[in-house]
């Protein structure tokens, strides 16, 4: 596991009426503080990817639809640097993603329909100076092939 990376396993409890399922909690070791919530998609078949934060960390789970998530340590002084990790997010194995500042990440809708991605960010997103470094999904140096 890519180091400060954190998997929490979710819960959903349901009954009669439908399903409640907990994702983050301010009196969890995986909390450090609240910048927002946020929803993104993914139609099927489409990856969004590759991008790090140098001030924030994610929070990521998938509530509707498959999303494939992968994680790349590129961070010069870290003894994970050049690891890959990736999970498979869904209702039907439900689990949140702490990805650290500077890990590279993206995610690919593996599923027929429309994935929705939850994330809780640490910090709230700067319109004017956006804290967001981008790459090319697929023309990369990152050891990852998206069509698996």
């Amino acid at each position: 596991m890519i180091q400060d990376v954190q998997v929490k396993k979710l819960k959903i409890v349901t009954d009669e009426r439908g399903r409640l399922m907990e994702i983050l909690r301010s009196d969890e070791e995986i909390f450090q503080k609240f910048g927002q919530v946020y929803m993104t998609t993914a139609f099927p078949g489409v990856t969004k990817a590759w991008h790090y934060h140098k001030k924030q960390d994610d929070h990521f789970t998938c509530v509707s639809g498959v999303m494939k998530l992968a994680l790349y340590d590129g961070r010069e002084d870290s003894p994970t640097k050049g690891e890959v990790n990736d999970f498979t997010i869904s209702l039907d194995d439900p689990i949140l993603v702490k990805i650290p500042k500077l890990v590279y990440h993206g995610f690919k809708c593996v599923s027929d329909k429309e994935a929705v991605v939850i994330n809780i960010p640490t910090m709230t997103y700067n319109y004017k100076e956006p804290d967001e470094y981008r790459i090319d999904a697929f023309k990369n140096d990152i050891p990852y092939d998206w069509s698996k």
